[in-house]
């Protein structure tokens, strides 16, 4: 029988077709070197502000950098209702003829606009790779980031202070066990550029600044673990370009800094079922690979009585920490606790309303009824702190029901 699998503009629809589908087909040999799974899970999420309110683009996700000042996004304590958590996945393995290793795949998506579709409900490209062996081609998570210091949340961005960034990426990884590997990686170059006050120096009113990313980002990831957890050691080595003009009929002058980043997580595994995730992030120019807030690269100058004199490009010196605890009350009920900032030293040259720091806590209560089932309750906090010391803070409640599904072949 001759099974085919057709995406269209229905979208998740036509994918559950296509599933059950399969399902009907006959079983794979085990012994033929494949193997397809189809996973997701379906997701809403009320969310209520209180006595805060984020860029409404964000009202589905709580980034302390989004909090509005005085007003500016509208009435406080907006609520809303969501899908865009909800996800859907394929992936599996293929013979290659190698005896060496087969060739492994992964596509995923979820909902969550960003970029030019912030605030809409559309596909979001969260993996899509193939590995053979120690070869690995695709977008998934940079090797900067550790995924398991991710606590069990149910905020859709989670700890602002985390290295998180999925990335496209070639990577090599010669040494690998059950529980250990080291690989190092070309990622995409991406710079976060922030202009500063340029535009009060006389000259350049009409000033123009862009990235100008020449080289690919360099990074390493080295871990160590056992039953009792894991540590894991990640690096990165960027250069941060930007390309700058006084007028459109100039010709464009270019730059660049060095970004450099050391990036230590780790998670102990404590009681039967319990964790403690930390994590400790320092670097400079490295913003971009920060779960929120930040720039990489900003202008420095000495400043006097109106006068600007040693103008150059600093890469923006950062630090993030991240320390939860989850927590198993037992089989049917959990929560989650901890805290988590991203601070950065602001250059003598940035706006008084550049961001300096974020604060993000939380806490919450899980319920599972039965398998494949979850609701749950969480209550955040979380400030933003701009370079004039200006604050503005919010709380948010959170409920979520949660649908796990999966059919393998």
């Amino acid at each position: 029988m001759e099974t085919r699998i057709v995406l269209n503009s229905k979208g998740l629809l036509a994918a559950a077709v296509s599933a059950a589908l399969l399902a009907s087909a006959p079983a794979v040999a085990e012994d033929s070197g494949r193997s397809f799974e189809f996973y997701g899970f379906a997701q809403a999420d009320y969310i209520q502000d209180i006595g805060g309110r984020l860029d409404p683009d964000w009202d589905d996700a709580f980034r302390p950098s989004k909090i509005c000042f005085d007003g500016a996004c509208g009435e406080d304590g907006q609520a809303s209702i969501s899908v865009k958590q909800s996800r859907f996945g394929v992936k599996g393995t293929m013979p290659t003829g190698s005896t060496t290793a087969p060739l492994s795949f992964k596509f995923e998506f979820d909902l969550f606009g960003t970029g030019v579709d912030a605030g809409q409900t559309t596909m979001r490209l969260r993996h899509f790779y193939g590995e053979w062996g120690q070869f690995l081609a695709g977008q998934t998570n940079s090797l900067f980031m550790d995924i398991d210091v991710f606590p069990n949340t149910i905020d859709y961005w989670g700890p602002s202070g985390m290295v998180f960034y999925r990335n496209v990426q070639m990577r090599w990884t010669p040494y690998k066990t059950e529980s250990s590997h080291f690989a190092i990686a070309i990622e995409r170059p991406s710079n976060d550029i922030d202009s500063g006050n340029l535009r009060l120096i006389e000259g350049l009113e009409d000033v123009e600044v862009r990235n100008d990313e020449e080289l690919p980002d360099l990074t390493a990831q080295f871990r160590y673990g056992g039953d009792w957890g894991h540590l894991q050691l990640g690096g990165i080595l960027r250069k941060v370009g930007y390309e700058l003009r006084a007028d459109p009929t100039d010709s464009w002058t270019e730059g660049s800094e060095l970004g450099w980043g050391i990036n230590v997580g780790a998670v102990f595994n404590v009681l039967e079922k319990d964790a403690i995730r930390l994590q400790v992030v320092y670097g400079e120019g490295i913003a971009n690979y920060m779960n929120d807030g930040g720039m990489d690269l900003a202008p420095s100058a000495n400043w006097d009585a109106g006068i600007v004199a040693d103008l150059e490009a600093e890469a923006v010196p950062l630090m993030g920490v991240l320390a939860y605890y989850d927590h198993w009350w037992n089989d049917k009920w959990s929560s989650s606790i901890g805290y988590s900032f991203t601070e950065v030293d602001n250059t003598n040259f940035q706006d008084p309303g550049a961001f300096q720091k974020i604060d993000y806590a939380s806490g919450n209560v899980l319920y599972y009824p039965a398998e494949n089932v979850m609701v749950g309750a969480e209550l955040m906090w979380g400030e933003r702190t701009n370079n004039d010391d200006a604050s503005e803070d919010n709380v948010r409640f959170q409920f979520t029901v949660k649908y796990n599904f999966g059919i393998t072949l």
